[in-house]
């Protein structure tokens, strides 16, 4: 059974950093691109990176890119989103997926998501 956990959430103000992981477990992690997405209140899930199996392949949306950090450990089976300068409108519940494929196309991503962790809170907040 897929299992995807994510941890790391919480609230920080403007300008502040978080780091999220994603637990995976239940199917081959070292051969699987993975994705990082998020869903605002009253908001369509917006793609955020991806990162190909190796970690060697590494796309971000526009509205994360300099700021945020997608990478892996496959040793641990475990997917990590560094979060810096973070902005009001960066708050959201942010999912870790996996994908039968790697793609650079946000739409493409959002498609193809196979499996989704429950989530974790992300709060921007003066």
């Amino acid at each position: 059974e897929v299992q995807l956990v994510e941890s790391g959430g919480g609230v920080v103000q403007p300008g502040g950093s978080l780091r999220l992981s994603c637990a995976a477990s239940g199917f081959p992690f070292f051969n699987t691109a993975m994705t990082w997405v998020r869903q605002a209140p009253g908001k369509d899930v917006e793609w955020v990176a991806n990162i190909n199996r190796d970690g060697e392949t590494i796309f971000y949306a526009d509205s994360v890119k300099g700021r945020f950090t997608i990478s892996r450990d496959n040793a641990k089976n475990t997917m990590y989103l560094q979060l810096n300068n973070l902005k009001t409108e960066d708050t959201a519940v942010y999912y870790c997926a996996n994908l039968p494929y790697m793609t650079n196309a946000g739409d493409i991503t959002l498609g193809a998501i196979l499996s989704r962790g429950p989530g974790t809170q992300v709060t921007v907040s003066t």
